[in-house]
């Protein structure tokens, strides 16, 4: 059992010790950051703890860095007095290299077949006038194909011609017409509606999920006043994107593309009930930002498993004119009483965070459309590639079988 006095910091060190990965270099230890990107340095000699973070340099207390150092070390004493040291164990996953292999080389051949099948079924809007337009199905088709490529639009023109030499596209659109499509907003919740279509295949191996946020950045900027450095400060704007990923596959179940000032909680329930359509949903993960009664309540009475951490004011009994409610004692005795059987189960968690850094590096941490319609659609188009090439992986990994058209 662990000990139930705990300071938030070092219930924060715990949580950074059992889902994150330190690094050790002699006496130096590298331990990600919590709340952005980048790593901070903590130094551990003779007893005595240092660290680079912002937190440790302004209070000259002890920060949750350094906890999260002296969990991964565990130091013990022996009863004859001597101290042995021991170091976590971190799970490691072999590769089927075989797959691996089979899948990168055969995956933008694979790639253009499953978009189009997919894209295949989503219908034309009438054209009442004006000059006659390309199936939206070719459209979207093209669309995210260019973001898959990562290239410019221009430059993207030679891979379009080879795919309509092959008999993926009727037509090839001017580049122009590729940008202008992203610009609708209708095109925003079919893209939502494809990206669940093509986690599907997928279902039979998915049972527990994780949920969280992160941003892709735009070319604009915005100015907000810093009370911490008292002054205004230029930050880059973003999209922020909800999603539900497969804790197995990293597949994204279910997505919602918003303004970066958007919260988090509100979108669980939505983002959980829309993978119950399709999964067996036995088990959601998510941090201290979903961290709320009625998302609590609406998972236990869905039957599903919450591991959903609890913030440092957070107390068993509800208090005032607020009904108790039994979902919430539930989870906060065992959140309590049971923290490393938590924490093991909450490390799932942490698929979330592949799934973005993942994505990221493969189609880039930013978008290029200048409007916000554009700029979310664009967004939506990124966590579709990655699904496909998710189910890629898996044809190959698992012989799973991908085609679209059973699906419909």
């Amino acid at each position: 059992m662990m000990n139930e006095a705990m300071t938030p910091r070092q219930q924060r060190g715990l949580q950074i010790a059992a889902t994150a990965k330190i690094t050790r270099k002699d006496r130096i230890f590298t331990v990600p950051s919590q709340t952005s990107v980048g790593t901070y340095k903590v130094v551990y000699v003779a007893g005595t703890y240092c660290c680079t973070c912002p937190d440790f340099e302004l209070t000259g207390e002890r920060c949750k860095h350094t906890f999260a150092v002296e969990f991964y070390l565990k130091r013990e004493t022996a009863a004859d007095g001597t101290v042995t040291e021991t170091r976590a164990v971190r799970m490691t996953y072999p590769q089927n290299w075989p797959a691996y292999n089979a899948a990168q080389t055969t995956e933008k051949e694979s790639f253009c077949r499953l978009l189009k099948d997919l894209v295949a079924d989503v219908p034309t809007p009438d054209q009442k006038r004006g000059r006659p337009t390309l199936p939206l199905s070719d459209m979207l088709f093209s669309a995210a194909f260019k973001v898959y490529s990562t290239v410019s639009g221009r430059r993207f023109m030679t891979d379009l011609r080879d795919a309509q030499s092959k008999g993926l596209i009727a037509k090839t659109p001017h580049y122009n017409s590729i940008f202008n499509v992203l610009d609708k907003p209708e095109l925003t919740p079919i893209l939502k509606a494809l990206i669940t279509k093509s986690a599907m295949p997928l279902r039979a191996l998915e049972s527990n999920f994780a949920v969280d946020s992160t941003g892709f950045g735009t070319q604009q900027f915005y100015r907000h006043f810093s009370a911490k450095y008292g002054k205004d400060i230029d930050k880059r704007d973003f999209v922020k994107v909800h999603a539900m990923i497969g804790c197995t596959t990293n597949v994204v179940t279910a997505c919602e593309a918003t303004e970066r000032y958007t919260g988090d909680a509100v979108y669980l329930p939505d983002l959980t009930r829309t993978t119950m359509e399709h999964f067996d949903v036995q088990q959601v993960a998510a941090d201290k930002a979903y961290s709320s009664r009625k998302n609590l309540e609406m998972l236990d009475a869905e039957g599903i498993k919450a591991m959903i951490p609890f913030r440092a004011n957070a107390v068993a009994v509800s208090q005032g004119h607020i009904k108790p409610s039994q979902a919430w004692e539930k989870l906060f005795h065992f959140f309590q009483l049971h923290r490393e059987e938590f924490l093991a189960a909450y490390h799932t968690r942490s698929n979330v965070e592949s799934t973005f850094s993942a994505m990221k590096r493969k189609f880039g941490d930013t978008v290029r459309s200048k409007t916000r319609t554009a700029q979310i659609n664009e967004t939506l188009l990124k966590v579709l590639c990655h699904n496909i090439v998710c189910v890629i992986h898996e044809m190959h990994a698992s012989s799973v079988r991908a085609e679209f058209s059973l699906e419909r």
